[in-house]
């Protein structure tokens, strides 16, 4: 398959963000490798050192999990083997990324203090030996480890070999049940609620004799419990990523007390719809784990396991830079993991693709989980740069040592990160994302096979074929940066958040709102209004209802023609004067009635999708037909192909089962592979 890019001649800078200070620009991305001292003979510590530098690492990391070597008693510290430690690598030139290991407590602070262990739904206590088995909202686990945490700042805070910080190890949203967490969820609703009557109205209590008399009544909401009041289950998310932040806050401002010159982040697993990532304000960036190839089968063709979803890292990379503006991928796998339901070998060439992949979102750092394969623990299967002799490269090492060698090859042609051509510029798309929509969603979901994140990832996919640039923003972002802003299923409103969309496009912006969008206020709760009439003015439609279908009889849409099936979601719509009509249902007792519609609103425009496709090959073909319409020039790359700008480099990345041919702009410099891209493989030309 062939396609022809338009010549790179219109180059301008972009300043979306304001321009990072912890890192240079000018080296494109750093490389790094995760080392613990802690499982090695300290005999062999320099030589292993000695191997990352030589295989090109410029940092390695430690003290993740070493809470138990740094504090072996309470209140009595060790740093003597990690100054050891820090002081070989910066022998051989590597920089430290220097960890809090508050993921894993030690023996004697469970055994000693029980009451900060998790406690699960079911009564269940998180027991010691595994890791995260301390309660974030107990207040005695948190003195106990800022305690530990202050010792460590003092003691490298002005250390110019640690680069860095990471805090914990891939945080998450406790659904705690200590009984620390439900005084805090207590603590909770009376900030944010100042009087039991409006906890009560914003629950609607009134609602099967739920009305509680005092904050002191409400107990932690068992989640699993059929019908149990689904606002109360909102708020109680909320404390629960609330919990996650505000530790992670508390560590960042302790440390920054005593740090010179030393960022912080933490390494979130994606899950989007958790609700804490970019909720610790106190961090410098965020950073992120990814594995490709455990065991699932997202990938194309029969063996595309053995390279792995091919939008898997590209959303992680839209979703983490807007945040901040910058990145880095703390984990990121160089061959067989232990953990999955099946580990298979990536295919040769994908590490090499995956670190390709980080970096053309825009990263400033990827560092390989892990240096040594280990050998004994949980993790002994996991592949590391090296095997289990603490020599012997893996194929995995060799590919990191390949791309490290290419960035050392592309600091040679250096421009400006936002240096990229204007026809990829135009085509910058927002997706507006709210976690708790899918909260909401999915505790009254209407449909078994509503699936909320798919219902986003149809619009996302269909963009990253059109070779579009995609920032994932939350509200507090500016709408009107940009050209196109898609608002997907986003249920929870207020009167000021309908207000800037209609602002955004009277001053000219094009916005696209998908089906489910508008129900609710922030409560969860309908309004006592014509249903999702607050958004009727800018939908510049009426719903008059919704349908859902059986997943083994879907329904049928037309537009322009071509028949689409759904399910899920459908909304009968009633355009207002002057819309468009783009699809309508051709089935059922609504049959002819419209099903999108597409309106010019003051300046701008507004797409509204009301139905739910079976596989996303409707919502690609509103938006082809959207930005046609826009004059916006798009790509038309096949899935498993996505293709991305940053320091004047182009980068073409190749998922598929079969090998791609990339049309070349004239003039185009290839730095990196050939116009013929295989399965795993990269192109970069400039």
């Amino acid at each position: 398959m062939k396609h022809l890019l338009t010549p790179l001649l219109l180059l301008f800078t972009v300043a979306t963000f304001a321009q990072t200070t912890w890192f240079n620009d000018k080296d494109l991305t750093l490389t790094g490798v995760y080392y613990y001292p802690e499982h090695w003979n300290e005999n062999q510590w320099e030589r292993d050192f000695k191997q990352m530098r030589d295989l090109g690492f410029e940092f390695t990391h430690f003290a993740e999990f070493a809470w138990a070597q740094l504090e072996p008693e309470e209140g009595k510290y060790d740093f003597d083997w990690l100054d050891r430690a820090v002081a070989l690598a910066a022998k051989y030139n590597l920089k430290v990324v220097m960890c809090t290991s508050t993921a894993t407590p030690p023996v004697w602070m469970s055994r000693k203090y029980p009451e900060i262990l998790v406690k699960y739904e079911d009564g269940t206590i998180r027991e010691h030996g595994a890791r995260q088995h301390a309660s974030f909202a107990s207040p005695l686990y948190r003195e106990l480890s800022f305690k530990m945490i202050e010792k460590l700042a003092q003691h490298y805070g002005n250390d110019k070999r640690i680069v860095g910080w990471q805090l914990d190890n891939e945080p998450e949203v406790q659904f705690d049940f200590n009984p620390a967490a439900e005084l805090g969820f207590r603590d909770f609703l009376r900030k944010k609620y100042s009087r039991i009557e409006e906890l009560n109205n914003a629950w609607g209590t009134t609602f099967w004799s739920q009305v509680y008399a005092s904050f002191d009544e409400i107990k932690l909401p068992r989640t699993k419990q059929l019908f149990m009041n689904h606002h109360q289950i909102l708020d109680y998310r909320r404390f629960a990523a609330s919990q996650t932040n505000d530790f992670l806050n508390e560590q960042a401002l302790l440390i920054k007390k005593y740090a010179r010159n030393q960022w912080i982040t933490t390494n979130y697993i994606p899950n989007y719809d958790e609700g804490h990532i970019g909720g610790s304000s106190a961090l410098d960036f965020q950073s992120y784990t990814r594995y490709m190839v455990y065991g699932d089968n997202e990938g194309i063709g029969r063996r595309g396991y053995r390279v792995g979803n091919p939008l898997r890292i590209a959303k992680a990379n839209d979703f983490f830079r807007p945040i901040q503006g910058t990145y880095g991928v703390m984990e990121l796998q160089p061959g067989q993991v232990n953990w999955g339901s099946i580990n298979p070998q990536p295919l040769p060439g994908a590490v090499r693709l995956w670190m390709w992949s980080v970096f053309a979102g825009g990263s400033d750092f990827v560092c390989a989980y892990r240096f040594r394969q280990p050998l004994y623990g949980t993790e002994q299967y996991h592949y590391g740069i090296v095997g289990t002799d603490g020599v012997t490269v893996t194929d995995g090492g060799r590919e990191y040592q390949q791309f490290i060698n290419e960035i050392k090859l592309l600091r040679k042609h250096y421009a400006p990160r936002e240096e990229k051509p204007a026809d990829y510029v135009a085509r910058k798309t927002a997706i507006l994302c709210n976690h708790e929509n899918a909260w909401s969603i999915d505790k009254q979901k209407q449909n078994r096979t509503w699936n909320t994140e798919q219902h986003i990832d149809k619009y996302y996919r269909s963009l990253k074929s059109f070779g579009a640039p995609v920032d994932f923003i939350t509200e507090d972002k500016e709408l009107n940066d940009y050209p196109v802003v898609i608002v997907p299923a986003y249920q929870l409103v207020d009167e000021a958040l309908v207000k800037r969309w209609e602002k955004y496009v009277e001053q000219g912006g094009n916005l696209v709102l998908t089906c489910r969008t508008g129900h609710k206020d922030r409560f969860g709760r309908l309004l006592e209004a014509p249903f999702r009439s607050v958004i009727d003015k800018v939908a510049c439609n009426k719903l008059d209802f919704f349908d859902l279908l059986l997943p083994h009889d879907p329904g049928m849409v037309q537009m322009n023609g071509k028949p689409y099936t759904w399910n899920t979601w459908g909304e009968i719509l009633i355009p207002a004067a002057g819309a468009e009509t783009w699809a309508t249902y051709q089935e059922e007792y609504y049959a002819g009635t419209p099903a999108i519609t597409f309106s010019k609103l003051g300046k701008g425009t507004v797409t509204y999708v009301g139905v739910d496709s079976s596989n996303g090959d409707l919502e690609a073909d509103v938006l082809k037909q959207l930005y046609a319409r826009l004059n916006i020039p798009v790509m038309n790359l096949p899935y498993g192909v996505t293709l991305e700008y940053r320091n004047g480099f182009c980068i073409v990345l190749n998922y598929s089962d079969k090998p791609y041919t990339f049309d070349l702009p004239t003039g185009a410099q290839v730095l990196i592979g050939k116009k013929e891209i295989p399965t795993a493989g990269v192109l970069v030309f400039k």
